[in-house]
């Protein structure tokens, strides 16, 4: 196969205008072409009089080797590579501990998948519910302000990016090509074809939900178990000269379970979790993170302003956005998990404090566009060792929560009232989706100082990126705090905790993710990392 890359065609080109491109750039006649399959397909909306499509494909072709020879390394022209995913190893027939897995967000799902792609049998430990039974809990929280500290967004079967846009796109470096096992796995799970060559691939909350059923039940078909209602109150460490060695979990119930290899891909909200690892001396450390607000706009005027006369084509979609703005008292304030056609979600899994964040579903059809607007923080901003970052979250938590009414309402202001400085009293034309409810106020006192200034400063220099961002009636909602986990459980190259064996902290929250892709990607090579181990132990 060949791979063409830059094939530049108008957004309403003709059917066989992939083929012609083809043809064209190989230099050949239409019956030397055997087939080809779109690899990617991105569009170029930096022109909005004139938005392109942006087609990789591969071709399959007569007399490969010598055409390769004639065009003489022509541009954008070259063999394609192999991605086909290749298991590392196979369990041995005398396993004596099945590894575990802690967590079944989109790493833990993806290591744990793997390991029993490869015959390990993996144990895997939820503290919430299975999916369906969590989205019941959840809706309960949005729907009657009755909040389940075990099920909700954060915790249950498919980890927080269940209840996401379900993108599934990252800036990691993919070099041994995992994002496409990624990919591969979900569209055999249930997730849509496209996928696999749209450049900024998502699913929704809906399909995540069968895709994970799915996903289960291949890992229980190849011998692995996964267990909910789970909560891992302790690890058993083997104590030795300078490093620990793990062997085994405790479970709240009391009931041990023996391993030598242990994931810790517990999602950036395990703060208990946190706690009892701390206490059990696995090194980490505060890492920096970000806190802000959710904004809202009719989703109309982010189309309008990116694609222009093209908004609304189906193959564009509803349009995103990715701003920043550095500021004059040296933050920095970006947009984060913007979800077009999406609504702002209650994700609080804590009792007496309310946390935003953002979802769609695969339709991204709903009235407003919304995104965080997050700040910059560093761990000089809440000092006072690895677990500083939980309490500052919570203390802001807090502050949202007694703002909105105390009845897990979040505090809400109007854009044109938060840039002049006063309390909002009523809402405009963007009618707030975050459920159960806003409360309009003054959102100064739920966030730090130079967070308040930073994001008074960026929007008004965002909206000269985007006509209207400033829009009096554009809707502010806090507390976003939960953009990522506040620390790290920093690891070695062979992905083990730098001072305890066979534990493998993996993906958001021990910082080695930010997304459902990356954590999955994270799973893989996690999951790799176990079986080598297991296999060169058993030698």
């Amino acid at each position: 196969m060949l791979r063409l890359t830059e094939i530049k065609l108008p957004l309403d080109h003709a059917e066989d205008a992939v083929r012609s491109a083809i043809l064209k750039r190989l230099e050949i006649a239409s019956e030397d072409l055997v087939g080809f399959t779109v690899f990617r397909r991105a569009h170029d909306a930096r022109k909005r009089s004139a938005i392109y499509l942006i087609y990789t494909v591969d071709a399959e072709v007569k007399d490969e080797a010598q055409l390769l020879a004639r065009l003489g390394g022509k541009a954008h022209v070259g063999r394609t590579p192999d991605m086909e995913y290749k298991f590392v190893a196979r369990s041995p027939a005398d396993l004596k501990h099945r590894p575990v897995v802690i967590g079944t967000g989109p790493c833990g799902f993806l290591a744990g998948l793997i390991l029993a792609q490869m015959g390990f049998r993996p144990i895997l430990l939820e503290r919430g519910k299975a999916v369906r039974e969590r989205t019941q809990d959840t809706w309960g929280l949005w729907r009657k302000r009755i909040l389940n500290s075990e099920s909700n967004v954060q915790f249950g079967e498919g980890g927080a990016g269940t209840f996401s846009d379900g993108k599934l796109y990252s800036q990691i470096k993919d070099r041994k090509h995992y994002g496409r096992k990624v990919l591969a796995e979900f569209v055999k799970a249930g997730a849509p074809d496209e996928i696999l060559y749209a450049s900024k691939p998502h699913i929704g909350t809906f399909r995540l939900v069968g895709m994970v059923e799915k996903m289960r039940a291949e890992i229980e078909s190849l011998g692995g178990e996964i267990r909910f209602g789970s909560r891992v109150v302790d690890l058993e460490i083997e104590q030795r000269s300078e490093r620990g060695q793990v062997r085994g979990v405790t479970l709240e119930n009391g009931e041990v379970i023996r391993a030598d290899h242990v994931v810790l891909a517990v999602g950036h909200s395990a703060r208990d979790t946190f706690a009892m690892l701390h206490e059990r001396g696995v090194f980490m450390e505060a890492k920096p993170f970000s806190i802000g607000l959710r904004i809202e706009h009719p989703q109309s005027l982010i189309d309008a302003c990116r694609f222009g006369a093209f908004a609304g084509n189906p193959i564009l979609g509803a349009a995103d956005y990715k701003l920043v703005h550095h500021c004059a008292n040296g933050r920095s304030v970006y947009s984060f998990c913007m979800c077009p056609g999406g609504t702002v979600v209650a994700a609080t899994s804590e009792a007496g404090r309310v946390v935003t964040n953002g979802m769609s579903q695969y339709s991204r059809n709903e009235r407003n566009a919304n995104a965080g607007l997050v700040v910059g923080i560093t761990p000089d901003d809440y000092p006072g060792g690895p677990l500083a970052g939980i309490d500052f979250q919570r203390h802001w938590e807090e502050k949202a929560f007694e703002a909105g009414g105390g009845n897990y309402n979040a505090p809400a202001q109007l854009v044109g009232d938060f840039l002049a400085g006063r309390s909002s009293t009523v809402l405009g034309e963007v009618i707030p989706s975050y459920t159960p409810g806003v409360t309009p106020t003054d959102l100064r006192q739920v966030l730090p100082a130079y967070a308040y200034e930073a994001i008074r400063e960026a929007i008004p220099a965002m909206a000269k990126q985007i006509l209207g961002y400033a829009m009096n009636d554009a809707v502010l909602t806090g507390v976003e705090t939960r953009t990522s986990s506040p620390l790290r459980i920093s690891r070695r190259e062979d992905y083990q905790s730098v001072n305890t064996e066979g534990l493998y902290p993996a993906g958001e929250g021990a910082s080695y993710a930010g997304g459902i892709f990356s954590a999955a990607v994270d799973g893989i090579e996690v999951a790799e990392a176990v079986a080598l181990s297991i296999v060169a132990g058993a030698k």
